[in-house]
């Protein structure tokens, strides 16, 4: 069953760089009237680490990448290969009331959906193989979504704020289409529409180098 009313759809046609990335998310949260599905493409060889990762060993594991701490939780995700999208989940709506375990869920159960559309058989993780490793791909969390040969095949990192609910997910299989994008918004609300409204670039940079780009921000761990 769809979890909104009514959604926006937003296939960023922009490549962005992790900093900026990470910007248009935190907007979103804050500006969003309404749910908004953002998916989007990295510009250039881009690794995030979650708000809790450790930069120095996020450096070890991925050597010549260029990192960006994000502002949602998780670990460490190589972006060269996957699917990314955001969904921004304003104060009000019922899926930013639940608790974080019910919210993951409920998402991934509607992606899994969608995958199974393109014939990407999935299905939903107890915990039971969660490793605490540091590398996303290689730790499936409870929720998390898994392929037919148990390796992880979706992931996310969720926060909360008075704002609402922001979750990023990576999903390990690309796509070259809008496909994914447009049934994905189907089976998550009742209706949808294209997004009209853009972030402005002096916003954006604000946001930059108020926390994405900050020595302090990438160190803090």
């Amino acid at each position: 069953m769809p979890v909104f009313e009514k959604l926006k759809l937003w296939v960023d046609p922009v490549s962005r760089s992790g900093p900026e990335t990470m910007a248009v998310d935190e907007w979103l949260l804050e500006t969003a009237a309404c749910p908004v599905l953002r998916v989007y493409a990295w510009a250039g060889d881009w690794g995030s680490i979650g708000y809790f990762g450790k930069i120095a060993e996020a450096r070890e594991v991925f050597p010549g990448l260029d990192l960006v701490r994000r502002w949602t939780g998780g670990g460490m995700v190589d972006h060269r290969a996957d699917w990314t999208y955001t969904l921004a989940v304003p104060a009000g709506e019922p899926l930013a009331g639940l608790r974080g375990a019910e919210s993951y869920r409920q998402i991934h159960e509607i992606l899994m959906r969608a995958l199974e559309d393109e014939h990407l058989e999935a299905l939903i993780s107890d915990g039971e193989r969660a490793t605490g490793a540091t590398l996303c791909f290689e730790n499936p969390v409870g929720h998390d979504l898994l392929g037919v040969d148990g390796r992880k095949l979706a992931g996310a990192g969720q926060r909360r704020s008075k704002s609402g609910l922001l979750h990023q997910g990576s999903v390990a299989v690309e796509t070259i289409s809008n496909a994914r994008a447009v049934n994905f918004a189907t089976r998550l609300s009742r209706t949808w529409e294209e997004m009209v409204r853009f972030p402005d670039s002096e916003d954006l940079g604000a946001r930059i180098h108020a926390r994405y780009a900050r020595d302090e921000w990438m160190n803090r761990r």
